[in-house]
């Protein structure tokens, strides 16, 4: 490390510096011009000091600058990027030892000495510190290790970049692309076997992950077979290790992929095991990659929804579109004069587009007779003295049937569900709807989750409400324009999650029985990956209906094995969440219990952890990517048996090389201490030399 400083100057010129040595001699001169009791030589001396006190003082009023400069040599980084996937080890050539390999890789930090900085990774998903000689990473992502180390040694001096795998990944985007951003030489070690040998796999399960109890459902699996023309692949599908599909399938080329279409029946409701196979032959390079594992949930029936109306809208087919994106939901749309055709028991809700129970003698009756839920949408063509009369949750008091354009605003403090904040905010960027021209008010029981907001003036006129009063839960939304609402979310985000979240959250409340519903406890889906972290929540409601979370949650896993894990729920805003972490594979079931004041609470549910067996589904290595990532950036691909030239390779490149960095910086020279100290020690010594000789 190097440092220089020198003197520059601020907003005033340094052309200044000889009228401020000028100054020092005039105020010298005229101090000591008739001097009266001191030698001539000792009058010069001081005329001196003073003249040098005089002009620095001068010469500091100038505002100079001290520029200093340290330059700070930076070697450059050599990385290396190790894979650790199980497919490292699993399809490694005959004469390839892992162990030899990572001693080498080690040594190159010797190999390359002082001149060069050596940091040492390895990476399957993520990117870890240090060489491991484990190989037991479970997926493999490529693009994130060239993304986080690119991110860790940002502005610094990177080298090289040397990657050690076989080109396989199963996760994150392709590698070229994020090798781009990686502004340095990429030197890959083409690690696996290129040399296509025999070998069985499953290369694909194409599947939906829920079915619906007595319906079929098609399974798409994809047959490969490698140097095994002549043999006759034995496909089994096994659900909870019974078999339920079998099928002979011969080989006729020495690369073969076939697409089997597998028709199965979910005649049980749960989540189900399905275990395909492929019979092992002689010879195979790996059995590992012959089975795949997937789960799928059988549902008990997908929840029946009425929407009935007057007269065709362009909301019609927006609401059944909407609906319908959750598979949980099935809606039947007609016209009101055609109910009678029906059987309105089949349905766990009715929505009423802008009619009333009154408007049909057969729908008025079976309302009356049932506690249905029911979703009132109001609009131009709405009877306000209907309406008012048919449903106790919002009320509007309309001189004229005019209408009016109002936007959506969220209420503070509504509970009885949640909605994501971007739902939130779009709801309320959402273009205006056309509510009947009124004055509003809602029932004292409502919950209001929408608020009118009239041009830029928010009122407190309810523009959806929902209400659970005399056992039946209602909503009711007094605008028309959904369609407005739909295109608008489209033509700004491309998709339509927030319109989707806002009516699949709004039939999950008044479709969910409240006896059953009051706590809830549920995984974040139904089967997760193996080493994934288990995530479950928890809502509880009090006798209003409004979600607390004062109380202790606990809850019990147990797996297949008989082993408990015991946890307590953490809280978070108003409801409960649990982080179980990692768990082992397998099926587990839990039991949720509470207790609100002296009523206890228990819920009981089951979720899996799938084995993931990503690495083992290729076998061939990639050696095109990795040739292509070193081609791109300036390095070379070598063997194993190169490694040893990977050092002399680094030497010679000339854009590896050691980069100095200046750091300036600049500071008011008034502010060092030293130039305080010159100035005081210049006017002591003339002052005790005058002292001396009787001038002062």
């Amino acid at each position: 490390m190097l440092f220089l400083f020198s003197i520059t100057w601020g907003s005033v010129s340094g052309w200044y510096t000889p009228l401020c040595l000028l100054l020092g001699v005039l105020y010298a001169w005229l101090l000591y011009r008739n001097p009266v009791n001191l030698d001539g030589k000792v009058r010069w001396a001081l005329a001196v000091l003073r003249a040098i006190a005089v002009a620095v003082i001068a010469f500091l009023l100038i505002s100079p600058l001290v520029k200093s400069v340290t330059y700070q040599p930076q070697k450059p980084l050599i990385l290396i990027a190790q894979d650790n996937s199980s497919s490292i080890s699993s399809f490694k050539p005959k004469d390839f030892d892992p162990n030899t390999f990572n001693n080498q890789l080690a040594g190159l930090k010797k190999q390359l000495g002082d001149d060069y900085e050596v940091r040492e990774f390895n990476f399957d998903w993520s990117l870890h510190d240090g060489l491991s000689t484990s190989k037991n990473g479970k997926q493999t992502n490529i693009a994130a290790a060239i993304h986080q180390l690119n991110e860790r040694f940002v502005n610094q001096n990177i080298g090289a970049l040397i990657l050690a795998t076989d080109g396989l990944y199963n996760q994150g985007t392709d590698p070229q692309y994020e090798a781009r951003n990686l502004k340095t030489s990429i030197y890959t070690i083409a690690l696996g076997d290129t040399v296509p040998r025999r070998d069985l796999l499953i290369g694909n399960v194409n599947y939906n992950k829920t079915a619906y109890l007595g319906n079929d459902f098609i399974m798409e699996v994809l047959a490969e077979a490698y140097q095994s023309q002549g043999e006759t692949l034995r496909l089994t599908v096994a659900e909870d290790g019974r078999t339920v599909f079998t099928q002979n399938i011969p080989v006729n080329a020495a690369v073969f992929r076939k697409v089997v279409p597998v028709k199965l029946t979910a005649d049980k409701k749960g989540v189900h095991q399905f275990t395909v196979k492929l019979a092992p032959v002689a010879n195979e390079l790996s059995t590992e990659n012959n089975a795949e594992t997937v789960y799928i949930e059988v549902l008990d029936a997908r929840q029946k929804i009425l929407l009935t109306y007057g007269s065709p809208h362009p909301d019609i087919s927006v609401i059944k579109q909407l609906v319908e994106h959750n598979r949980n939901y099935e809606l039947k749309a007609m016209q009101l004069d055609k109910f009678s055709t029906v059987k309105p028991g089949d349905y766990g809700l009715i929505i009423l587009y802008q009619i009333t129970p009154s408007d049909h003698p057969a729908l008025k009756s079976f309302v009356a007779d049932s506690k249905v839920p029911l979703w009132y949408l109001c609009g131009a063509q709405s009877d306000m003295i209907d309406f008012n009369q048919a449903q106790n949750t919002i009320r509007i008091i309309a001189g004229r049937t005019d209408v009016q354009e109002t936007f959506a605003e969220p209420a503070p403090g509504f509970s009885l569900f949640t909605l994501t904040d971007s739902t939130l905010n779009k709801l309320n960027h959402f273009p205006p709807l056309l509510a009947p021209f009124g004055n509003y008010g809602s029932a004292p029981g409502a919950s209001i989750l929408l608020k009118q907001r009239i041009g830029s003036v928010s009122t407190n006129f309810p523009l959806m409400a929902f209400n659970d009063a005399d056992g039946r839960r209602t909503a009711t939304l007094t605008g028309e324009g959904l369609w407005r609402w739909n295109l608008s979310e489209f033509q700004d985000f491309g998709n339509h999650s927030a319109m989707e979240e806002f009516f699949s959250q709004s039939i999950q409340y008044l479709t969910a029985n409240s006896n059953r519903q009051r706590f809830r406890a549920y995984p974040g889906k139904s089967v997760f990956d193996e080493g994934e972290n288990v995530l479950l929540n928890a809502e509880l409601y009090n006798d209003a209906l409004q979600l607390i979370n004062t109380p202790d949650v606990n809850i019990n896993l147990k797996n297949s094995n008989g082993k408990n894990y015991s946890y307590l729920f953490s809280r978070t805003w108003q409801s409960y969440q649990l982080n179980a972490g990692t768990l082992p594979v397998g099926n587990y079931s839990y039991t949720a219990t509470t207790q609100l004041g002296k009523q206890p609470f228990s819920v009981k549910g089951q979720f899996t952890i799938k084995p993931l067996n990503l690495e083992s589904r290729q076998s061939t290595a990639n050696h095109r990517l990795l040739y292509g990532l070193a081609k791109q950036s300036g390095g070379q691909m070598l063997q194993p048996s190169q490694l040893n030239q990977l050092a002399a390779l680094i030497k010679k490149n000339d854009n590896i090389k050691t980069v100095v960095y200046d750091d300036q910086r600049y500071s008011d020279l008034i502010d060092s201490k030293w130039i305080f100290v010159l100035i005081l020690a210049l006017l002591t010594t003339e002052w005790l030399v005058r002292k001396r000789e009787g001038e002062v």
